[in-house]
């Protein structure tokens, strides 16, 4: 009889009880938490600016005076994040995940300290631009870490930990932005704090090893195996190391001349990147960028004035984003990825049809507070449904659908992909809004989330309880048709 490969579901059917004990291991835990610190700084980020800009525009007359100025400050950031994930996957493979994530910190701690001095909107600029390019090597290479350090049998639930820490930072930032509106300095405090979890996250990273995985492909073995021992038990040790040394072999000598084109010459890397970036396209035209970079303004744009009382109901909205994520990780494992995501999109759909609706309805009759609040009730409702599904969804699925060898260079692709799309909305959401209204920017996210629904339900493939090798097959099977006579590791693992 065959043996079951570390990880495969024929591997958990005779050891089940091993997913429990691997939630109790400190090291898994303390390498995720560490590592979804990555995650915090991309929320915070993401969170802090929408209400710092209420404030910065009192400082600056010619933020105050221009939209477009308005969108390159938010904006902005995500143009380095664009560079930053698209140079984050090359560092990645050739110095590894640690160091890649020690010289995110540093250029986000540079960005933060630019921005709390900036004497003018140009420099403050320049300092979005410093912090984009820290959360773009971050937004490539956290979930990857947490991928290769985790076991197969709860991967997505612990890569999904790092948009728990996404939503996270979204909702302190929020708190931060509360917290700072009476003291002097105000935005300068907001965006100056964002440097403090970086430098955390410096000092820690020192004392943490390398993804034992990288270690493998580096043929750096006594490396590797001191890492998975803390992971494994020594049954479990093993196997693991006996199936790594194997799996690495193969994917050192597929990777020594790994080109970026290389991804669009083999029809399975191919197809595999079109649902990982799709995926990542998807999350950003649905709208997320729009509610977490914007949320104050909306909620003021749907006739809630005042800036702490738009602060606050934008603090709700992201303390539901948090929540929704930490029921979307207890899911990911267990109602599967594609079905998390297209239940996301259903709701979502649904919720910006609310949305819209008070919208409309509010720019009709301002006078009327109901039509104000219908509009908080659709962007809730689209949070709570997002956020558990799409929300940690596309990230997961693209730590774990590459080889090995593709990995680096396909995660920095489609976060880059993500970040482009964050661009393009973020920076129009203002100017679409002035030409067809608020209600109308909801129905064209609207139609894009039935899109969408449509695009997991006929591309992306379920990786849930998988191992890398046998969503391996699943792109080969794809790729040489469905008369393939290819029999995955899950298929055979079943047969014991």
């Amino acid at each position: 009889m065959p043996e079951a490969t570390p990880g495969s579901s024929g591997y958990l059917e005779l050891y089940p009880e091993r997913k429990i004990s691997y939630f109790k291991n400190p090291y898994i835990l303390g390498v995720t938490a560490a590592a979804g610190i990555g995650g915090l700084l991309f929320g915070y980020d993401t969170g802090v600016i929408s209400g710092a800009l209420l404030y910065i525009k009192d400082d600056f007359d010619d933020v105050r005076k221009s939209s477009f100025l308005q969108e390159t400050i938010v904006s902005m950031a995500l143009v380095g994040a664009i560079i930053g994930a698209a140079t984050g996957g090359w560092i990645n493979d050739v110095f590894g995940r640690k160091k890649a994530t020690l010289s995110a910190d540093v250029v986000f701690t540079l960005g933060s300290a630019v921005m709390a001095a900036a004497p003018d909107a140009y420099i403050l600029i320049l300092g979005r631009l410093l912090v984009g390019l820290g959360v773009g090597i971050a937004s490539v290479t956290a979930p990857v870490y947490i991928a290769e350090s985790s076991p197969s049998e709860i991967r997505g639930s612990l890569v999904s930990t790092n948009v728990l820490m996404i939503t996270g930072g979204q909702f302190l930032s929020y708190l931060i932005n509360l917290a700072f509106t009476k003291v002097p300095g105000t935005w300068r405090w907001m965006l100056g704090v964002a440097g403090l979890p970086a430098v955390i996250q410096f000092f820690v990273m020192l004392f943490l090893p390398e993804s034992p995985r990288w270690l493998f492909l580096k043929n750096r073995k006594e490396e590797a195996i001191s890492v998975l021992s803390n992971i494994y038990t020594y049954e479990r040790l093993e196997d693991e190391v006996n199936y790594l040394t194997d799996v690495s072999e193969k994917e050192r000598q597929k990777r020594k001349n790994i080109r970026y084109m290389d991804v669009f010459r083999s029809k399975e890397i191919r197809n595999a990147f079109f649902v990982g970036a799709g995926l990542q396209a998807f999350q950003q035209f649905t709208g997320i960028s729009i509610v977490m970079y914007y949320s104050p303004t909306i909620i003021q744009m749907a006739g809630f004035n005042s800036n702490q009382l738009a602060l606050l109901l934008s603090l709700i909205v992201a303390g539901m984003n948090a929540a929704g994520t930490i029921l979307g990780i207890y899911l990911i494992d267990h109602a599967g990825r594609r079905k998390l995501a297209l239940s996301s999109l259903s709701g979502a759909t649904i919720a910006l049809a609310i949305l819209s609706a008070g919208s409309y309805l509010q720019s009709s009759d301002s006078s009327n507070t109901i039509y104000g609040w219908i509009a908080i009730i659709g962007l809730a409702l689209y949070i709570l449904f997002f956020a558990p599904g799409m929300g940690p969804v596309p990230w997961t699925v693209n730590s774990e659908i590459y080889p090995e060898e593709f990995r680096g260079v396909c995660g920095g692709m489609s976060a880059t992909v993500n970040w482009i799309c964050s661009v393009i909305m973020s920076e129009s959401f203002l100017s679409v809004s002035d030409s067809v209204g608020l209600g109308g920017s909801f129905v064209i996210l609207g139609v894009i989330c039935v899109v969408a629904f449509f695009f997991v339900l006929f591309f992306v493939p379920e990786t849930k309880g998988l191992t890398f090798e046998e969503v391996s097959l699943i792109w080969k099977k794809r790729a040489r048709g469905k008369d393939s006579n290819i029999q995955t590791l899950l298929e055979r693992g079943s047969q014991f």
